[in-house]
């Protein structure tokens, strides 16, 4: 008879993770989110990831160790950003592959850690490591967390075995469609099934690449999702990508500087700063040309830009929103679109009919 399989826990450790120890109040609950999952949910080890100095975590596994009876082991990992997302990917990778190697039944802890380090979980778990996710906060406690969306099966096959069976459960539980959603109105199936994968979308903080044709209302989902989420009281702003001349592309993204060019004659932000806080929709994605895709992910990747004829860098906190009706699977394949940019936006894929 086959051995049951040991169910591990992987999360990184998070701020607030680090500030329970110094927490007196338990009455709050005050653990951090991976001390609450471990008391209120049962496993056979935890694996976790830190890229915190080793004098903060050292006292707060030790903390940790006396809380729950479960065997721990935690990995310090090196990262240039905790934004970075292609690093984060390749350590987040490195783990889950070990893990599956070992036969391990994952679970992935959500709530710790950046937004960065939830997407990559998220695009992890649902194509090459299928796990239970789970989240925790003080307002809902610890919860299971089915994440019902489609990744695209066309650009990673491990995905093209993932269904619909989760998102068919939510819709048949008849769980109520956020007002955000509500001026879409469809009798549609599909688009019934969209609209409550793109409410559940909205909850993280995460990038997504909604394809369809011109008119197939991919602006009204993309507003639809901003405003659903927990950005809706900040900007909201669309563009076209395709309408932009080439030459201002780089000026009407990332805003430049007095002189910078002729014509320039003051300084002007770009969309980037305007969407600041809140969300940046880039309509017809896939017109970028490959040398505005190189600056385009390091703005994705960092967090940061430089404006046309700036010398300092500038930070922002976006969600980005992308929408296209090219098939970027085709124009990764030959060479029009960087591979690197396209993992970084399609981290949950919307297919509008």
């Amino acid at each position: 008879m086959k051995d049951t399989k040991i169910n591990t826990l992987v999360s990184w450790i998070g701020g607030n993770d680090l500030k329970a120890i110094a927490s007196t109040d338990v009455k709050s609950h005050a653990y951090g989110p991976i001390a609450s999952t471990l008391k209120a949910e049962k496993f056979d080890a935890v694996e976790l990831l830190y890229n915190h100095p080793k004098e903060q975590v050292t006292p707060y596994l030790a903390w940790l160790k006396q809380e729950v009876d479960v065997p721990i082991r935690a990995y310090p990992i090196e990262l240039s950003s905790p934004v970075n997302f292609g690093e984060i990917y390749l350590q987040a990778n490195q783990h889950l592959s070990r893990l599956t190697l070992e036969d391990k039944e994952l679970s992935v802890l959500l709530s710790p850690g950046t937004p960065a380090m939830q997407a990559v979980w998220i695009l992890l778990g649902k194509t090459r490591y299928p796990c239970t996710f789970y989240q925790s906060s003080l307002e809902q406690g610890v919860q299971q967390v089915v994440i019902p969306f489609e990744l695209s099966a066309e650009y990673i096959p491990a995905a093209k075995s993932i269904g619909n069976s989760r998102v068919n459960q939510l819709l048949e539980a008849n769980v109520p469609i956020n007002a955000a959603f509500e001026n879409i109105i469809t009798r549609n199936p599909r688009m019934k099934l969209l609209k409550a994968q793109a409410q559940k979308l909205a909850e993280f903080d995460v990038s997504i690449l909604i394809y369809g044709e011109t008119g197939t209302g991919k602006e009204l989902f993309a507003r639809a999702i901003h405003n659903a989420s927990h950005r809706a009281n900040k900007p909201f702003v669309p563009v076209n990508c395709g309408a932009i001349p080439i030459e201002l592309v780089d000026s009407v993204l990332f805003g430049h500087k007095k002189g910078a060019f002729t014509g320039a004659l003051a300084d002007k932000s770009g969309l980037f700063e305007q969407a600041h806080g809140g969300t940046l929709f880039l309509d017809e994605f896939g017109e970028l040309q490959p040398s505005v895709q190189v600056r385009l992910l390091r703005v994705l990747q960092e967090g940061t830009f430089i404006p046309v004829g700036g010398t300092s860098e500038k930070k922002v906190d976006v969600r980005i929103i992308t929408a296209t009706h090219r098939n970027l699977i085709e124009a990764v394949a030959n060479g029009s679109f960087r591979e690197d940019l396209f993992y970084r936006v399609a981290v949950g894929v919307l297919h509008l009919p």
